[in-house]
């Protein structure tokens, strides 16, 4: 599912400690946490598992 622009921006945190991730597809997901909202992308390099955060 494809998050909509509207509910980025409405969307609040739950009180985790972790937070909530949210896919949008391909890797891309946020991350909604109580300091803030991260877009973060999860990809493969040389066989590993990486995080590249976006705007933070």
């Amino acid at each position: 599912m494809a998050l909509t622009d509207t509910f980025v921006k409405n969307v609040k945190p739950t009180g985790s400690k972790a937070g909530e991730k949210y896919a949008d597809g391909q890797g891309l997901y946020l991350h909604v946490k109580g300091a803030g909202k991260y877009w973060r992308m999860s990809y493969r390099f040389l066989a590993k598992q990486k995080t590249l955060a976006l705007g933070v």
